[in-house]
């Protein structure tokens, strides 16, 4: 079990982050005047230090520069030896990963406020734009780090194992002709190249893309023939990399050997310009603002402006701008310029861009390049019993998950279900992933005549879309749900389970760290009760 196997999105949820709720919900209502005023007093509720002290770098820790080396701690797990070498390449991603959570959330906050000319200082004395340049100073020999290992450790020591990335060029020629294959039949017909010209613009760029910029000129006859017409000139064109196709392409039949998608798409990019001749292409990624400002105080249906705020989510603007390190200045410039952005902007990725597409290896049936599976178990109280309420009457269960099997929370849900005794379910949802054992036994609960109510919390950061959904599914098939709590998010695991026991109702409760996702169960470490104790439940 990796102890680091935690995502942005866990430590976000179990801290206050004070400063960037005050400038979602009051901030767009109150006066420039006011908004400096509004930071301050967040920065002032967040510590109980004296005034004096308040502002003080020698006594506090920056929160973004504390968490970045969060992730360096990460970074130096992928570092280590003692790891198999796939786990190590999952760090690595993870590393990856929580960087566009963190700017995503935690940048593109620093960024409204210091567009809104805020000069308020941080608890540790610090102005946005001060904080942004040096979140920029300490993670850029992070991402060098960040490839060192790649580069030298990790791909090094994969190749020794028999798992190798080669160059397209330097494939072997049955080898390009497979990759050509594969580009013909599953990569051409989705590609839509996007030129800018005086009746084109620029095109939208999605948040997490990945892009090739590519520099068109007419090849000379074809110049010849348009120049009688038209003043023709260079002209910038962009490439989307399909999100749904991997980008690790086999190119021999054990499926050891790989090769780039983008490798692929730039040695095949003729076709997709006939009559060009092709100058520049350069891979980029962009990354956009990703939180969601909702104003509960006006919003009279929560799940309808939690709706809005995901559709409007994909026009917020650009945060980050990464680079091939290749990329000439010119583009580089041509880029900021259209997307809005500057140099602090943007980062140059000497090595692989987006490491998370790596993890395509981590599917190599290679069990010695991996940590051993870890086998959870059932508690002994519960094998072999009839009743899980017998069990929990008698006395409380405390879990240990990963290492307790969450099976054991997914069956008591179903078994409540089941059971004709039960009159009731009510349970607290956060993050219950897009494959939940848990909504389908509430759905046939209420099939079998239970009262069955559900907090879905609408405002579960990156999984707003996910809830929306289960929450309309379970309001068509008579779920009782609730949307959360006003200006608080609900992150917890809780279950009731009321039954009819001798004339009389008995509370049995589910109360535990997390959430009721079987995915992250598995990975996470969480603490849960199963109890009938009337305190409690």
């Amino acid at each position: 079990m990796n102890p680091m196997q935690v995502s942005l999105e866990r430590i976000d949820d179990a801290k206050d982050e004070t400063m960037k709720d005050v400038s979602q919900n009051e901030f767009s209502a109150s006066t420039p005047q006011n908004q400096t005023a509004m930071v301050t007093d967040a920065a002032n509720a967040a510590t109980d230090l004296p005034a004096s002290l308040l502002h003080d770098g020698r006594f506090l820790l920056n929160r973004e520069l504390s968490w970045l080396e969060f992730n360096r701690r990460v970074l130096q797990e992928a570092d280590n030896p003692s790891h198999p070498l796939l786990e190590r390449l999952k760090f690595l991603s993870i590393f990856s990963t929580n960087l566009d959570e963190f700017f995503m959330i935690r940048v593109s906050g620093l960024k409204e406020q210091s567009e809104e000319n805020l000069t308020a200082l941080s608890p540790d004395g610090m102005r946005p734009l001060d904080q942004l340049r040096e979140i920029r100073e300490h993670l850029q020999p992070l991402l060098l780090e960040q490839m060192r290992i790649l580069r030298e450790s990790v791909l090094p020591q994969l190749a020794k194992a028999g798992i190798t990335i080669w160059n397209y060029n330097a494939l072997a020629p049955e080898e390009r002709n497979r990759a050509d294959e594969y580009f013909n039949d599953n990569v051409f017909p989705v590609l839509t190249p996007q030129a800018v010209d005086a009746s084109h613009p620029f095109p939208y760029i999605s948040n997490l893309s990945l892009n090739l910029g590519v520099v068109l000129e007419p090849d000379a006859t074809t110049n010849i023939k348009r120049q009688r017409h038209h003043n023709f000139e260079s002209r910038f064109a962009r490439i989307k990399m399909p999100s749904n196709i991997a980008r690790l392409i086999p190119v021999n039949a054990e499926a050891t050997k790989f090769t780039l998608l983008g490798e692929v798409i730039k040695a095949n990019i003729q076709k997709l310009f006939s009559g060009m001749k092709i100058g520049q292409c350069y891979l980029f990624r962009l990354t956009r603002d990703a939180d969601l400002e909702l104003r509960e105080d006006e919003a009279s249906d929560l799940m309808r402006s939690v709706e809005i705020e995901l559709r409007r989510k994909r026009f917020r603007t650009a945060v980050r701008l990464e680079v091939s390190s290749s990329m000439p200045q010119t583009m580089v410039d041509f880029l900021t310029d259209e997307i809005e952005l500057t140099e602090l902007d943007v980062y140059r990725i000497d090595g692989f861009m987006n490491v998370p597409d790596l993890m395509g290896l981590y599917k190599t049936d290679r069990p010695e390049l991996k940590d051993v599976p870890l086998l959870p178990t059932i508690p002994r109280a519960f094998r072999n019993v009839k009743s899980f309420f017998d069990v929990i009457r008698a006395k409380d269960v405390l879990l240990h998950h990963p290492f307790t099997s969450f099976n054991l929370i997914t069956d008591f849900i179903n078994a409540a279900a089941e059971d004709s005794e039960v009159q009731a379910i009510k349970i607290c949802l956060y993050r219950t992933g897009k494959d939940s054992p848990i909504v389908p036994a509430l759905i046939h609960a209420t099939e079998n005549g239970k009262q069955v109510t559900a907090l879905v919390e609408l405002k579960a950061r990156f999984d707003e879309e996910n809830n929306i959904e289960w929450a309309k599914r379970l309001e068509n098939e008579g779920v009782h749900v609730v949307y959360g709590m006003h200006n608080l998010k609900t992150h917890s695991k809780l279950a009731l389970v009321i039954r009819r026991e001798d004339k009389k109702l008995r509370r049995y409760v589910h109360i535990a760290t997390g959430n009721y996702n079987t995915s992250t169960a598995k990975i996470y470490t969480d603490f849960g009760l199963l109890t009938a104790n009337e305190e409690i439940g």
